[in-house]
């Protein structure tokens, strides 16, 4: 151990810098511990993690941040074709563009039905992807690789791909399943429910793999004791579910559950593939197909603009929510 320098007069010394004991005046030892090096490393260790972060920070900055604030930009202006081409200057609306999409009926109609679908779809993905999660740990080897292949391929189908697939299995003239159900020319695409239903199968039928896979690797965490025990209690798998591993693979389920109802809330290729643009008359319209109609086919773009920003926020309001009602609970995200 360093012994202590001393400078001047008697009884003072002077404390080595990499700490130790040290003499004071009344004859007493005490320990000097140093702390200021050790404060400097703990705050250039949590500057650590966002120099890694800060690339990706970068580029989610221009990809996300940016064309943000573009598109809130152009929802408070007056932004049609004539203002594109050069015809007529850009002139600033305020809230008037918000008024405007407020105070029209079909837009309180197509948000109604967009909740309505994306909550059908939402609930319909979870339940699919959840029950076949569980399947895969009580099949063998090959019947979940098989199972696990044919997900697979269904979500790394484009969705413009998948939707013109199944008007095909549904189409009243050529289509096998109007032959095997026996419903002649039934047009799946002529009504506006049987046209959101046929819309909802497509699009749990290319999301369910998503919540499959997660779930399935969350249920493998799982230790398998936790789950012998339950077992042996006598719960059924429902109950082992509801009560074991739905609590314990919350976290996951959250994760899966956000990303559902974002995909779900902005369907777009499904619908106007599927639909011819809306279905008759709009009545297939949701939020999305509702902005593109008014932002390009009728070259009204600052109201498409508004409508993506009123998207945005009810996305934003639903994910927040959803987490605050989770940490009430206690959970840890």
């Amino acid at each position: 151990m360093t012994a202590p320098t001393r400078v001047g007069g008697a009884g003072r010394s002077r404390t080595p810098a990499a700490g130790g004991l040290s003499r004071t005046r009344g004859g007493s030892r005490k320990f000097n511990a140093a702390p200021r090096p050790y404060r400097r490393q703990r705050g250039r260790n949590q500057k650590t993690p966002w120099l890694y972060l800060a690339p990706a920070l970068v580029v989610l900055g221009g990809l996300l941040v940016y064309p943000v604030y573009q598109l809130g930009l152009i929802s408070f202006f007056e932004y049609t074709q004539a203002q594109v081409s050069g015809g007529e200057p850009t002139t600033f609306q305020g809230f008037g563009n918000y008024s405007e999409l407020f105070s029209d009926r079909q837009f309180w109609q197509v948000l109604l039905a967009t909740v309505v679908f994306a909550a059908a779809c939402v609930v319909s993905t979870l339940a699919v992807g959840c029950a076949l999660a569980v399947l895969l740990t009580r099949v063998r080897a090959v019947p979940r690789l098989a199972l696990m292949l044919a997900a697979l391929g269904a979500w790394a189908t484009p969705a413009i791909t998948g939707s013109t697939v199944w008007l095909f299995l549904f189409d009243p003239d050529f289509g096998p399943v109007n032959r095997l159900l026996g419903l002649g020319d039934h047009s799946w695409t002529y009504g506006r429910f049987s046209a959101f239903f046929l819309v909802l199968l497509e699009v749990v039928w290319c999301s369910f793999p998503f919540v499959m896979v997660t779930v399935y690797a969350g249920i493998r965490s799982v230790p398998a004791e936790v789950l012998e025990a339950a077992a042996l209690d006598g719960a059924s798998q429902w109950r082992i579910w509801r009560s074991v591993l739905a609590p314990m693979l919350r976290p996951i389920l959250v994760v899966v559950t956000i990303q559902s109802v974002i995909w779900d809330f902005k369907v777009f290729t499904q619908i106007y593939v599927m639909t011819g643009g809306g279905g008759i008359a709009g009545q297939n319209l949701v939020l999305n197909v509702y902005a593109y109609q008014k932002a390009f086919a009728s070259s009204q773009y600052s109201l498409g603009s508004a409508i993506g920003v009123v998207m945005l926020l009810i996305l934003l309001a639903v994910t927040l929510v959803y987490l605050r009602l989770l940490r009430r609970q206690g959970e840890e995200l």
